[in-house]
């Protein structure tokens, strides 16, 4: 395996983990979730995708209120990680999960009207 996708997988446990326990926000929805990191091969940056489930405008407010948190984010993985540089953290929002669902609900309705045409 890749060393940075080593790195990835353990930056995204840790930044969950600090999500969760650490983050005292009230902008940030209990339901929020760390779905993948992109992690530049020089490991100066770092694209971090995150799931909010909630309204759009719950959405934007977490994104923020992650965006203003990403220096303090990234000096606790400085403490919690052994690595020689930490990277420069990017929010972004991650809508696959929405996009997956909403994927499934239009192919459920085509076999649904498929079986309608056959009887």
């Amino acid at each position: 395996m890749d060393r940075t996708v080593r790195i990835a997988a353990e930056m995204q446990r840790v930044i969950s983990e600090i999500i969760r326990n650490d983050l005292k926000d009230p902008r940030i929805p209990l339901m929020t979730s760390v779905m993948n990191i992109k992690l530049a091969k020089d490991l100066k940056y770092a694209k971090v995708y995150v799931s909010v489930y909630g309204t759009e405008e719950e959405k934007k407010a977490a994104i923020a209120a992650l965006k203003n948190s990403a220096g303090y984010i990234r000096r606790e993985i400085g403490q919690r990680m052994i690595i020689r540089a930490l990277p420069e953290l990017t929010f972004t929002l991650d809508e696959s999960l929405e996009r997956g669902a909403y994927m499934s609900k239009l192919i459920d309705q085509v076999v649904k009207n498929d079986e309608n045409k056959m009887d």
